[in-house]
């Protein structure tokens, strides 16, 4: 690389980082000035229109500095080989913060919420799905002479419940007898590897049991293997108004639509990888004005769902990265139990 192009890049990342610090156009002699470059104000001008020919930066109006464009953004983030370091302080306080929930889906809503309060932009997180966590157990409980209470616990943490009505009174005996016929084919297995074993359960059950058999296994197969939608927790969206309402108005409106959020956390399948999409890289047009930092976490190797932030294309892209990967990080400590 010349020594021009090397100063070019230098002046392409302070462009980037001025703006994002104040959203004002830059100018060559705020450069020179305020990050120490050994050249003139000529020179830099002379670099800027270089950048600007290639697409990184542009101006306004005539008389005005220059700002980023998106492709100026993306040189800048794929540039980045050190994002900035999270102090020691923040670090004991996300862990404190996030080890004091209660169950896994706590854990995940804590997250969420100390994502949005820590970048002021919307965070959101991905609770995992049946699909891919194991179950752990299943517990049955009489609510009444004809009445169930399902329980599934996964191995990530996640809760279901489930009422079944019964046909005909059920006694504590048949209730253990259920709990352990519904453990024998569940644990240890996802949802949908399980289907196979439900459907054929009753055939398998003391013929006094079967009808209940065929109620448990109905609403586990109907509403656990055939429904497993995603659920996600978004916190923050508030803080996009702050950022420009008229530009991100699209984005707030589309969080609300949990089928899109989702796509944007399907590619964050690889732990301890952290992923930038800005403006029009976005497939969705609701996102074409915005950036999106997302990763995964997970317990072990396998990624057991996505989290993420959406905020605007001048958002803090160093300081986003870390958080969202030292959340991530203690999330998946928490699901190791470490």
């Amino acid at each position: 690389m010349s020594a021009a192009d090397a100063r070019r890049r230098a002046v392409l990342r302070a462009i980037v980082a001025d703006y994002i610090a104040s959203q004002e156009p830059v100018g060559s002699k705020a450069l020179v000035e305020r990050h120490g470059l050994k050249v003139s104000p000529a020179t830099i001008r002379n670099d800027m229109a270089v950048l600007e020919q290639q697409g990184y930066i542009e101006q306004t109006h005539a008389s005005s500095g220059r700002i980023p464009t998106e492709a100026g953004y993306r040189a800048f983030v794929d540039a980045l080989h050190d994002v900035k370091p999270i102090s020691a302080a923040e670090r004991r306080a996300i862990l404190d913060f996030l080890e004091h929930g209660v169950d896994m889906e706590d854990v995940l809503r804590r997250s969420v919420q100390l994502l949005a309060q820590l970048t002021n932009q919307a965070a959101v997180v991905q609770l995992p799905t049946l699909n891919v966590s194991r179950v752990k157990h299943c517990e049955v409980v009489s609510l009444s002479a004809t009445r169930l209470l399902l329980v599934l616990i996964t191995d990530a943490g996640r809760v279901d419940q489930r009422n079944v009505e019964l046909s005909a009174p059920i006694a504590a005996e048949g209730v253990a007898q259920l709990r352990t016929l519904l453990n024998d084919v569940l644990v240890g297995k996802t949802m949908r590897e399980a289907a196979a074993s439900l459907s054929t359960l009753s055939s398998r059950a003391p013929a006094d049991l079967a009808p209940a058999v065929d109620r448990a296994t109905a609403v586990l197969i109907d509403t656990l293997v055939e429904n497993t939608a995603d659920r996600l927790l978004i916190a923050g969206a508030g803080n996009l108004t702050l950022h420009g309402a008229g530009d991100l108005q699209s984005v707030i409106a589309a969080l609300e639509e949990q089928v899109v959020v989702l796509k944007l956390l399907a590619s964050a399948q690889e732990l301890e990888h952290v992923s930038v999409r800005i403006g029009r890289e976005n497939e969705d047009e609701e996102f074409s004005r915005a950036s999106i930092v997302t990763t995964a976490y997970g317990a072990g190797a396998e990624a057991l769902g996505g989290l993420g932030v959406v905020g605007p294309t001048h958002m803090d892209y160093p300081g986003t990265m870390q958080k969202v990967a030292t959340v991530a990080r203690y999330i998946s400590r928490i699901l190791r139990g470490e």
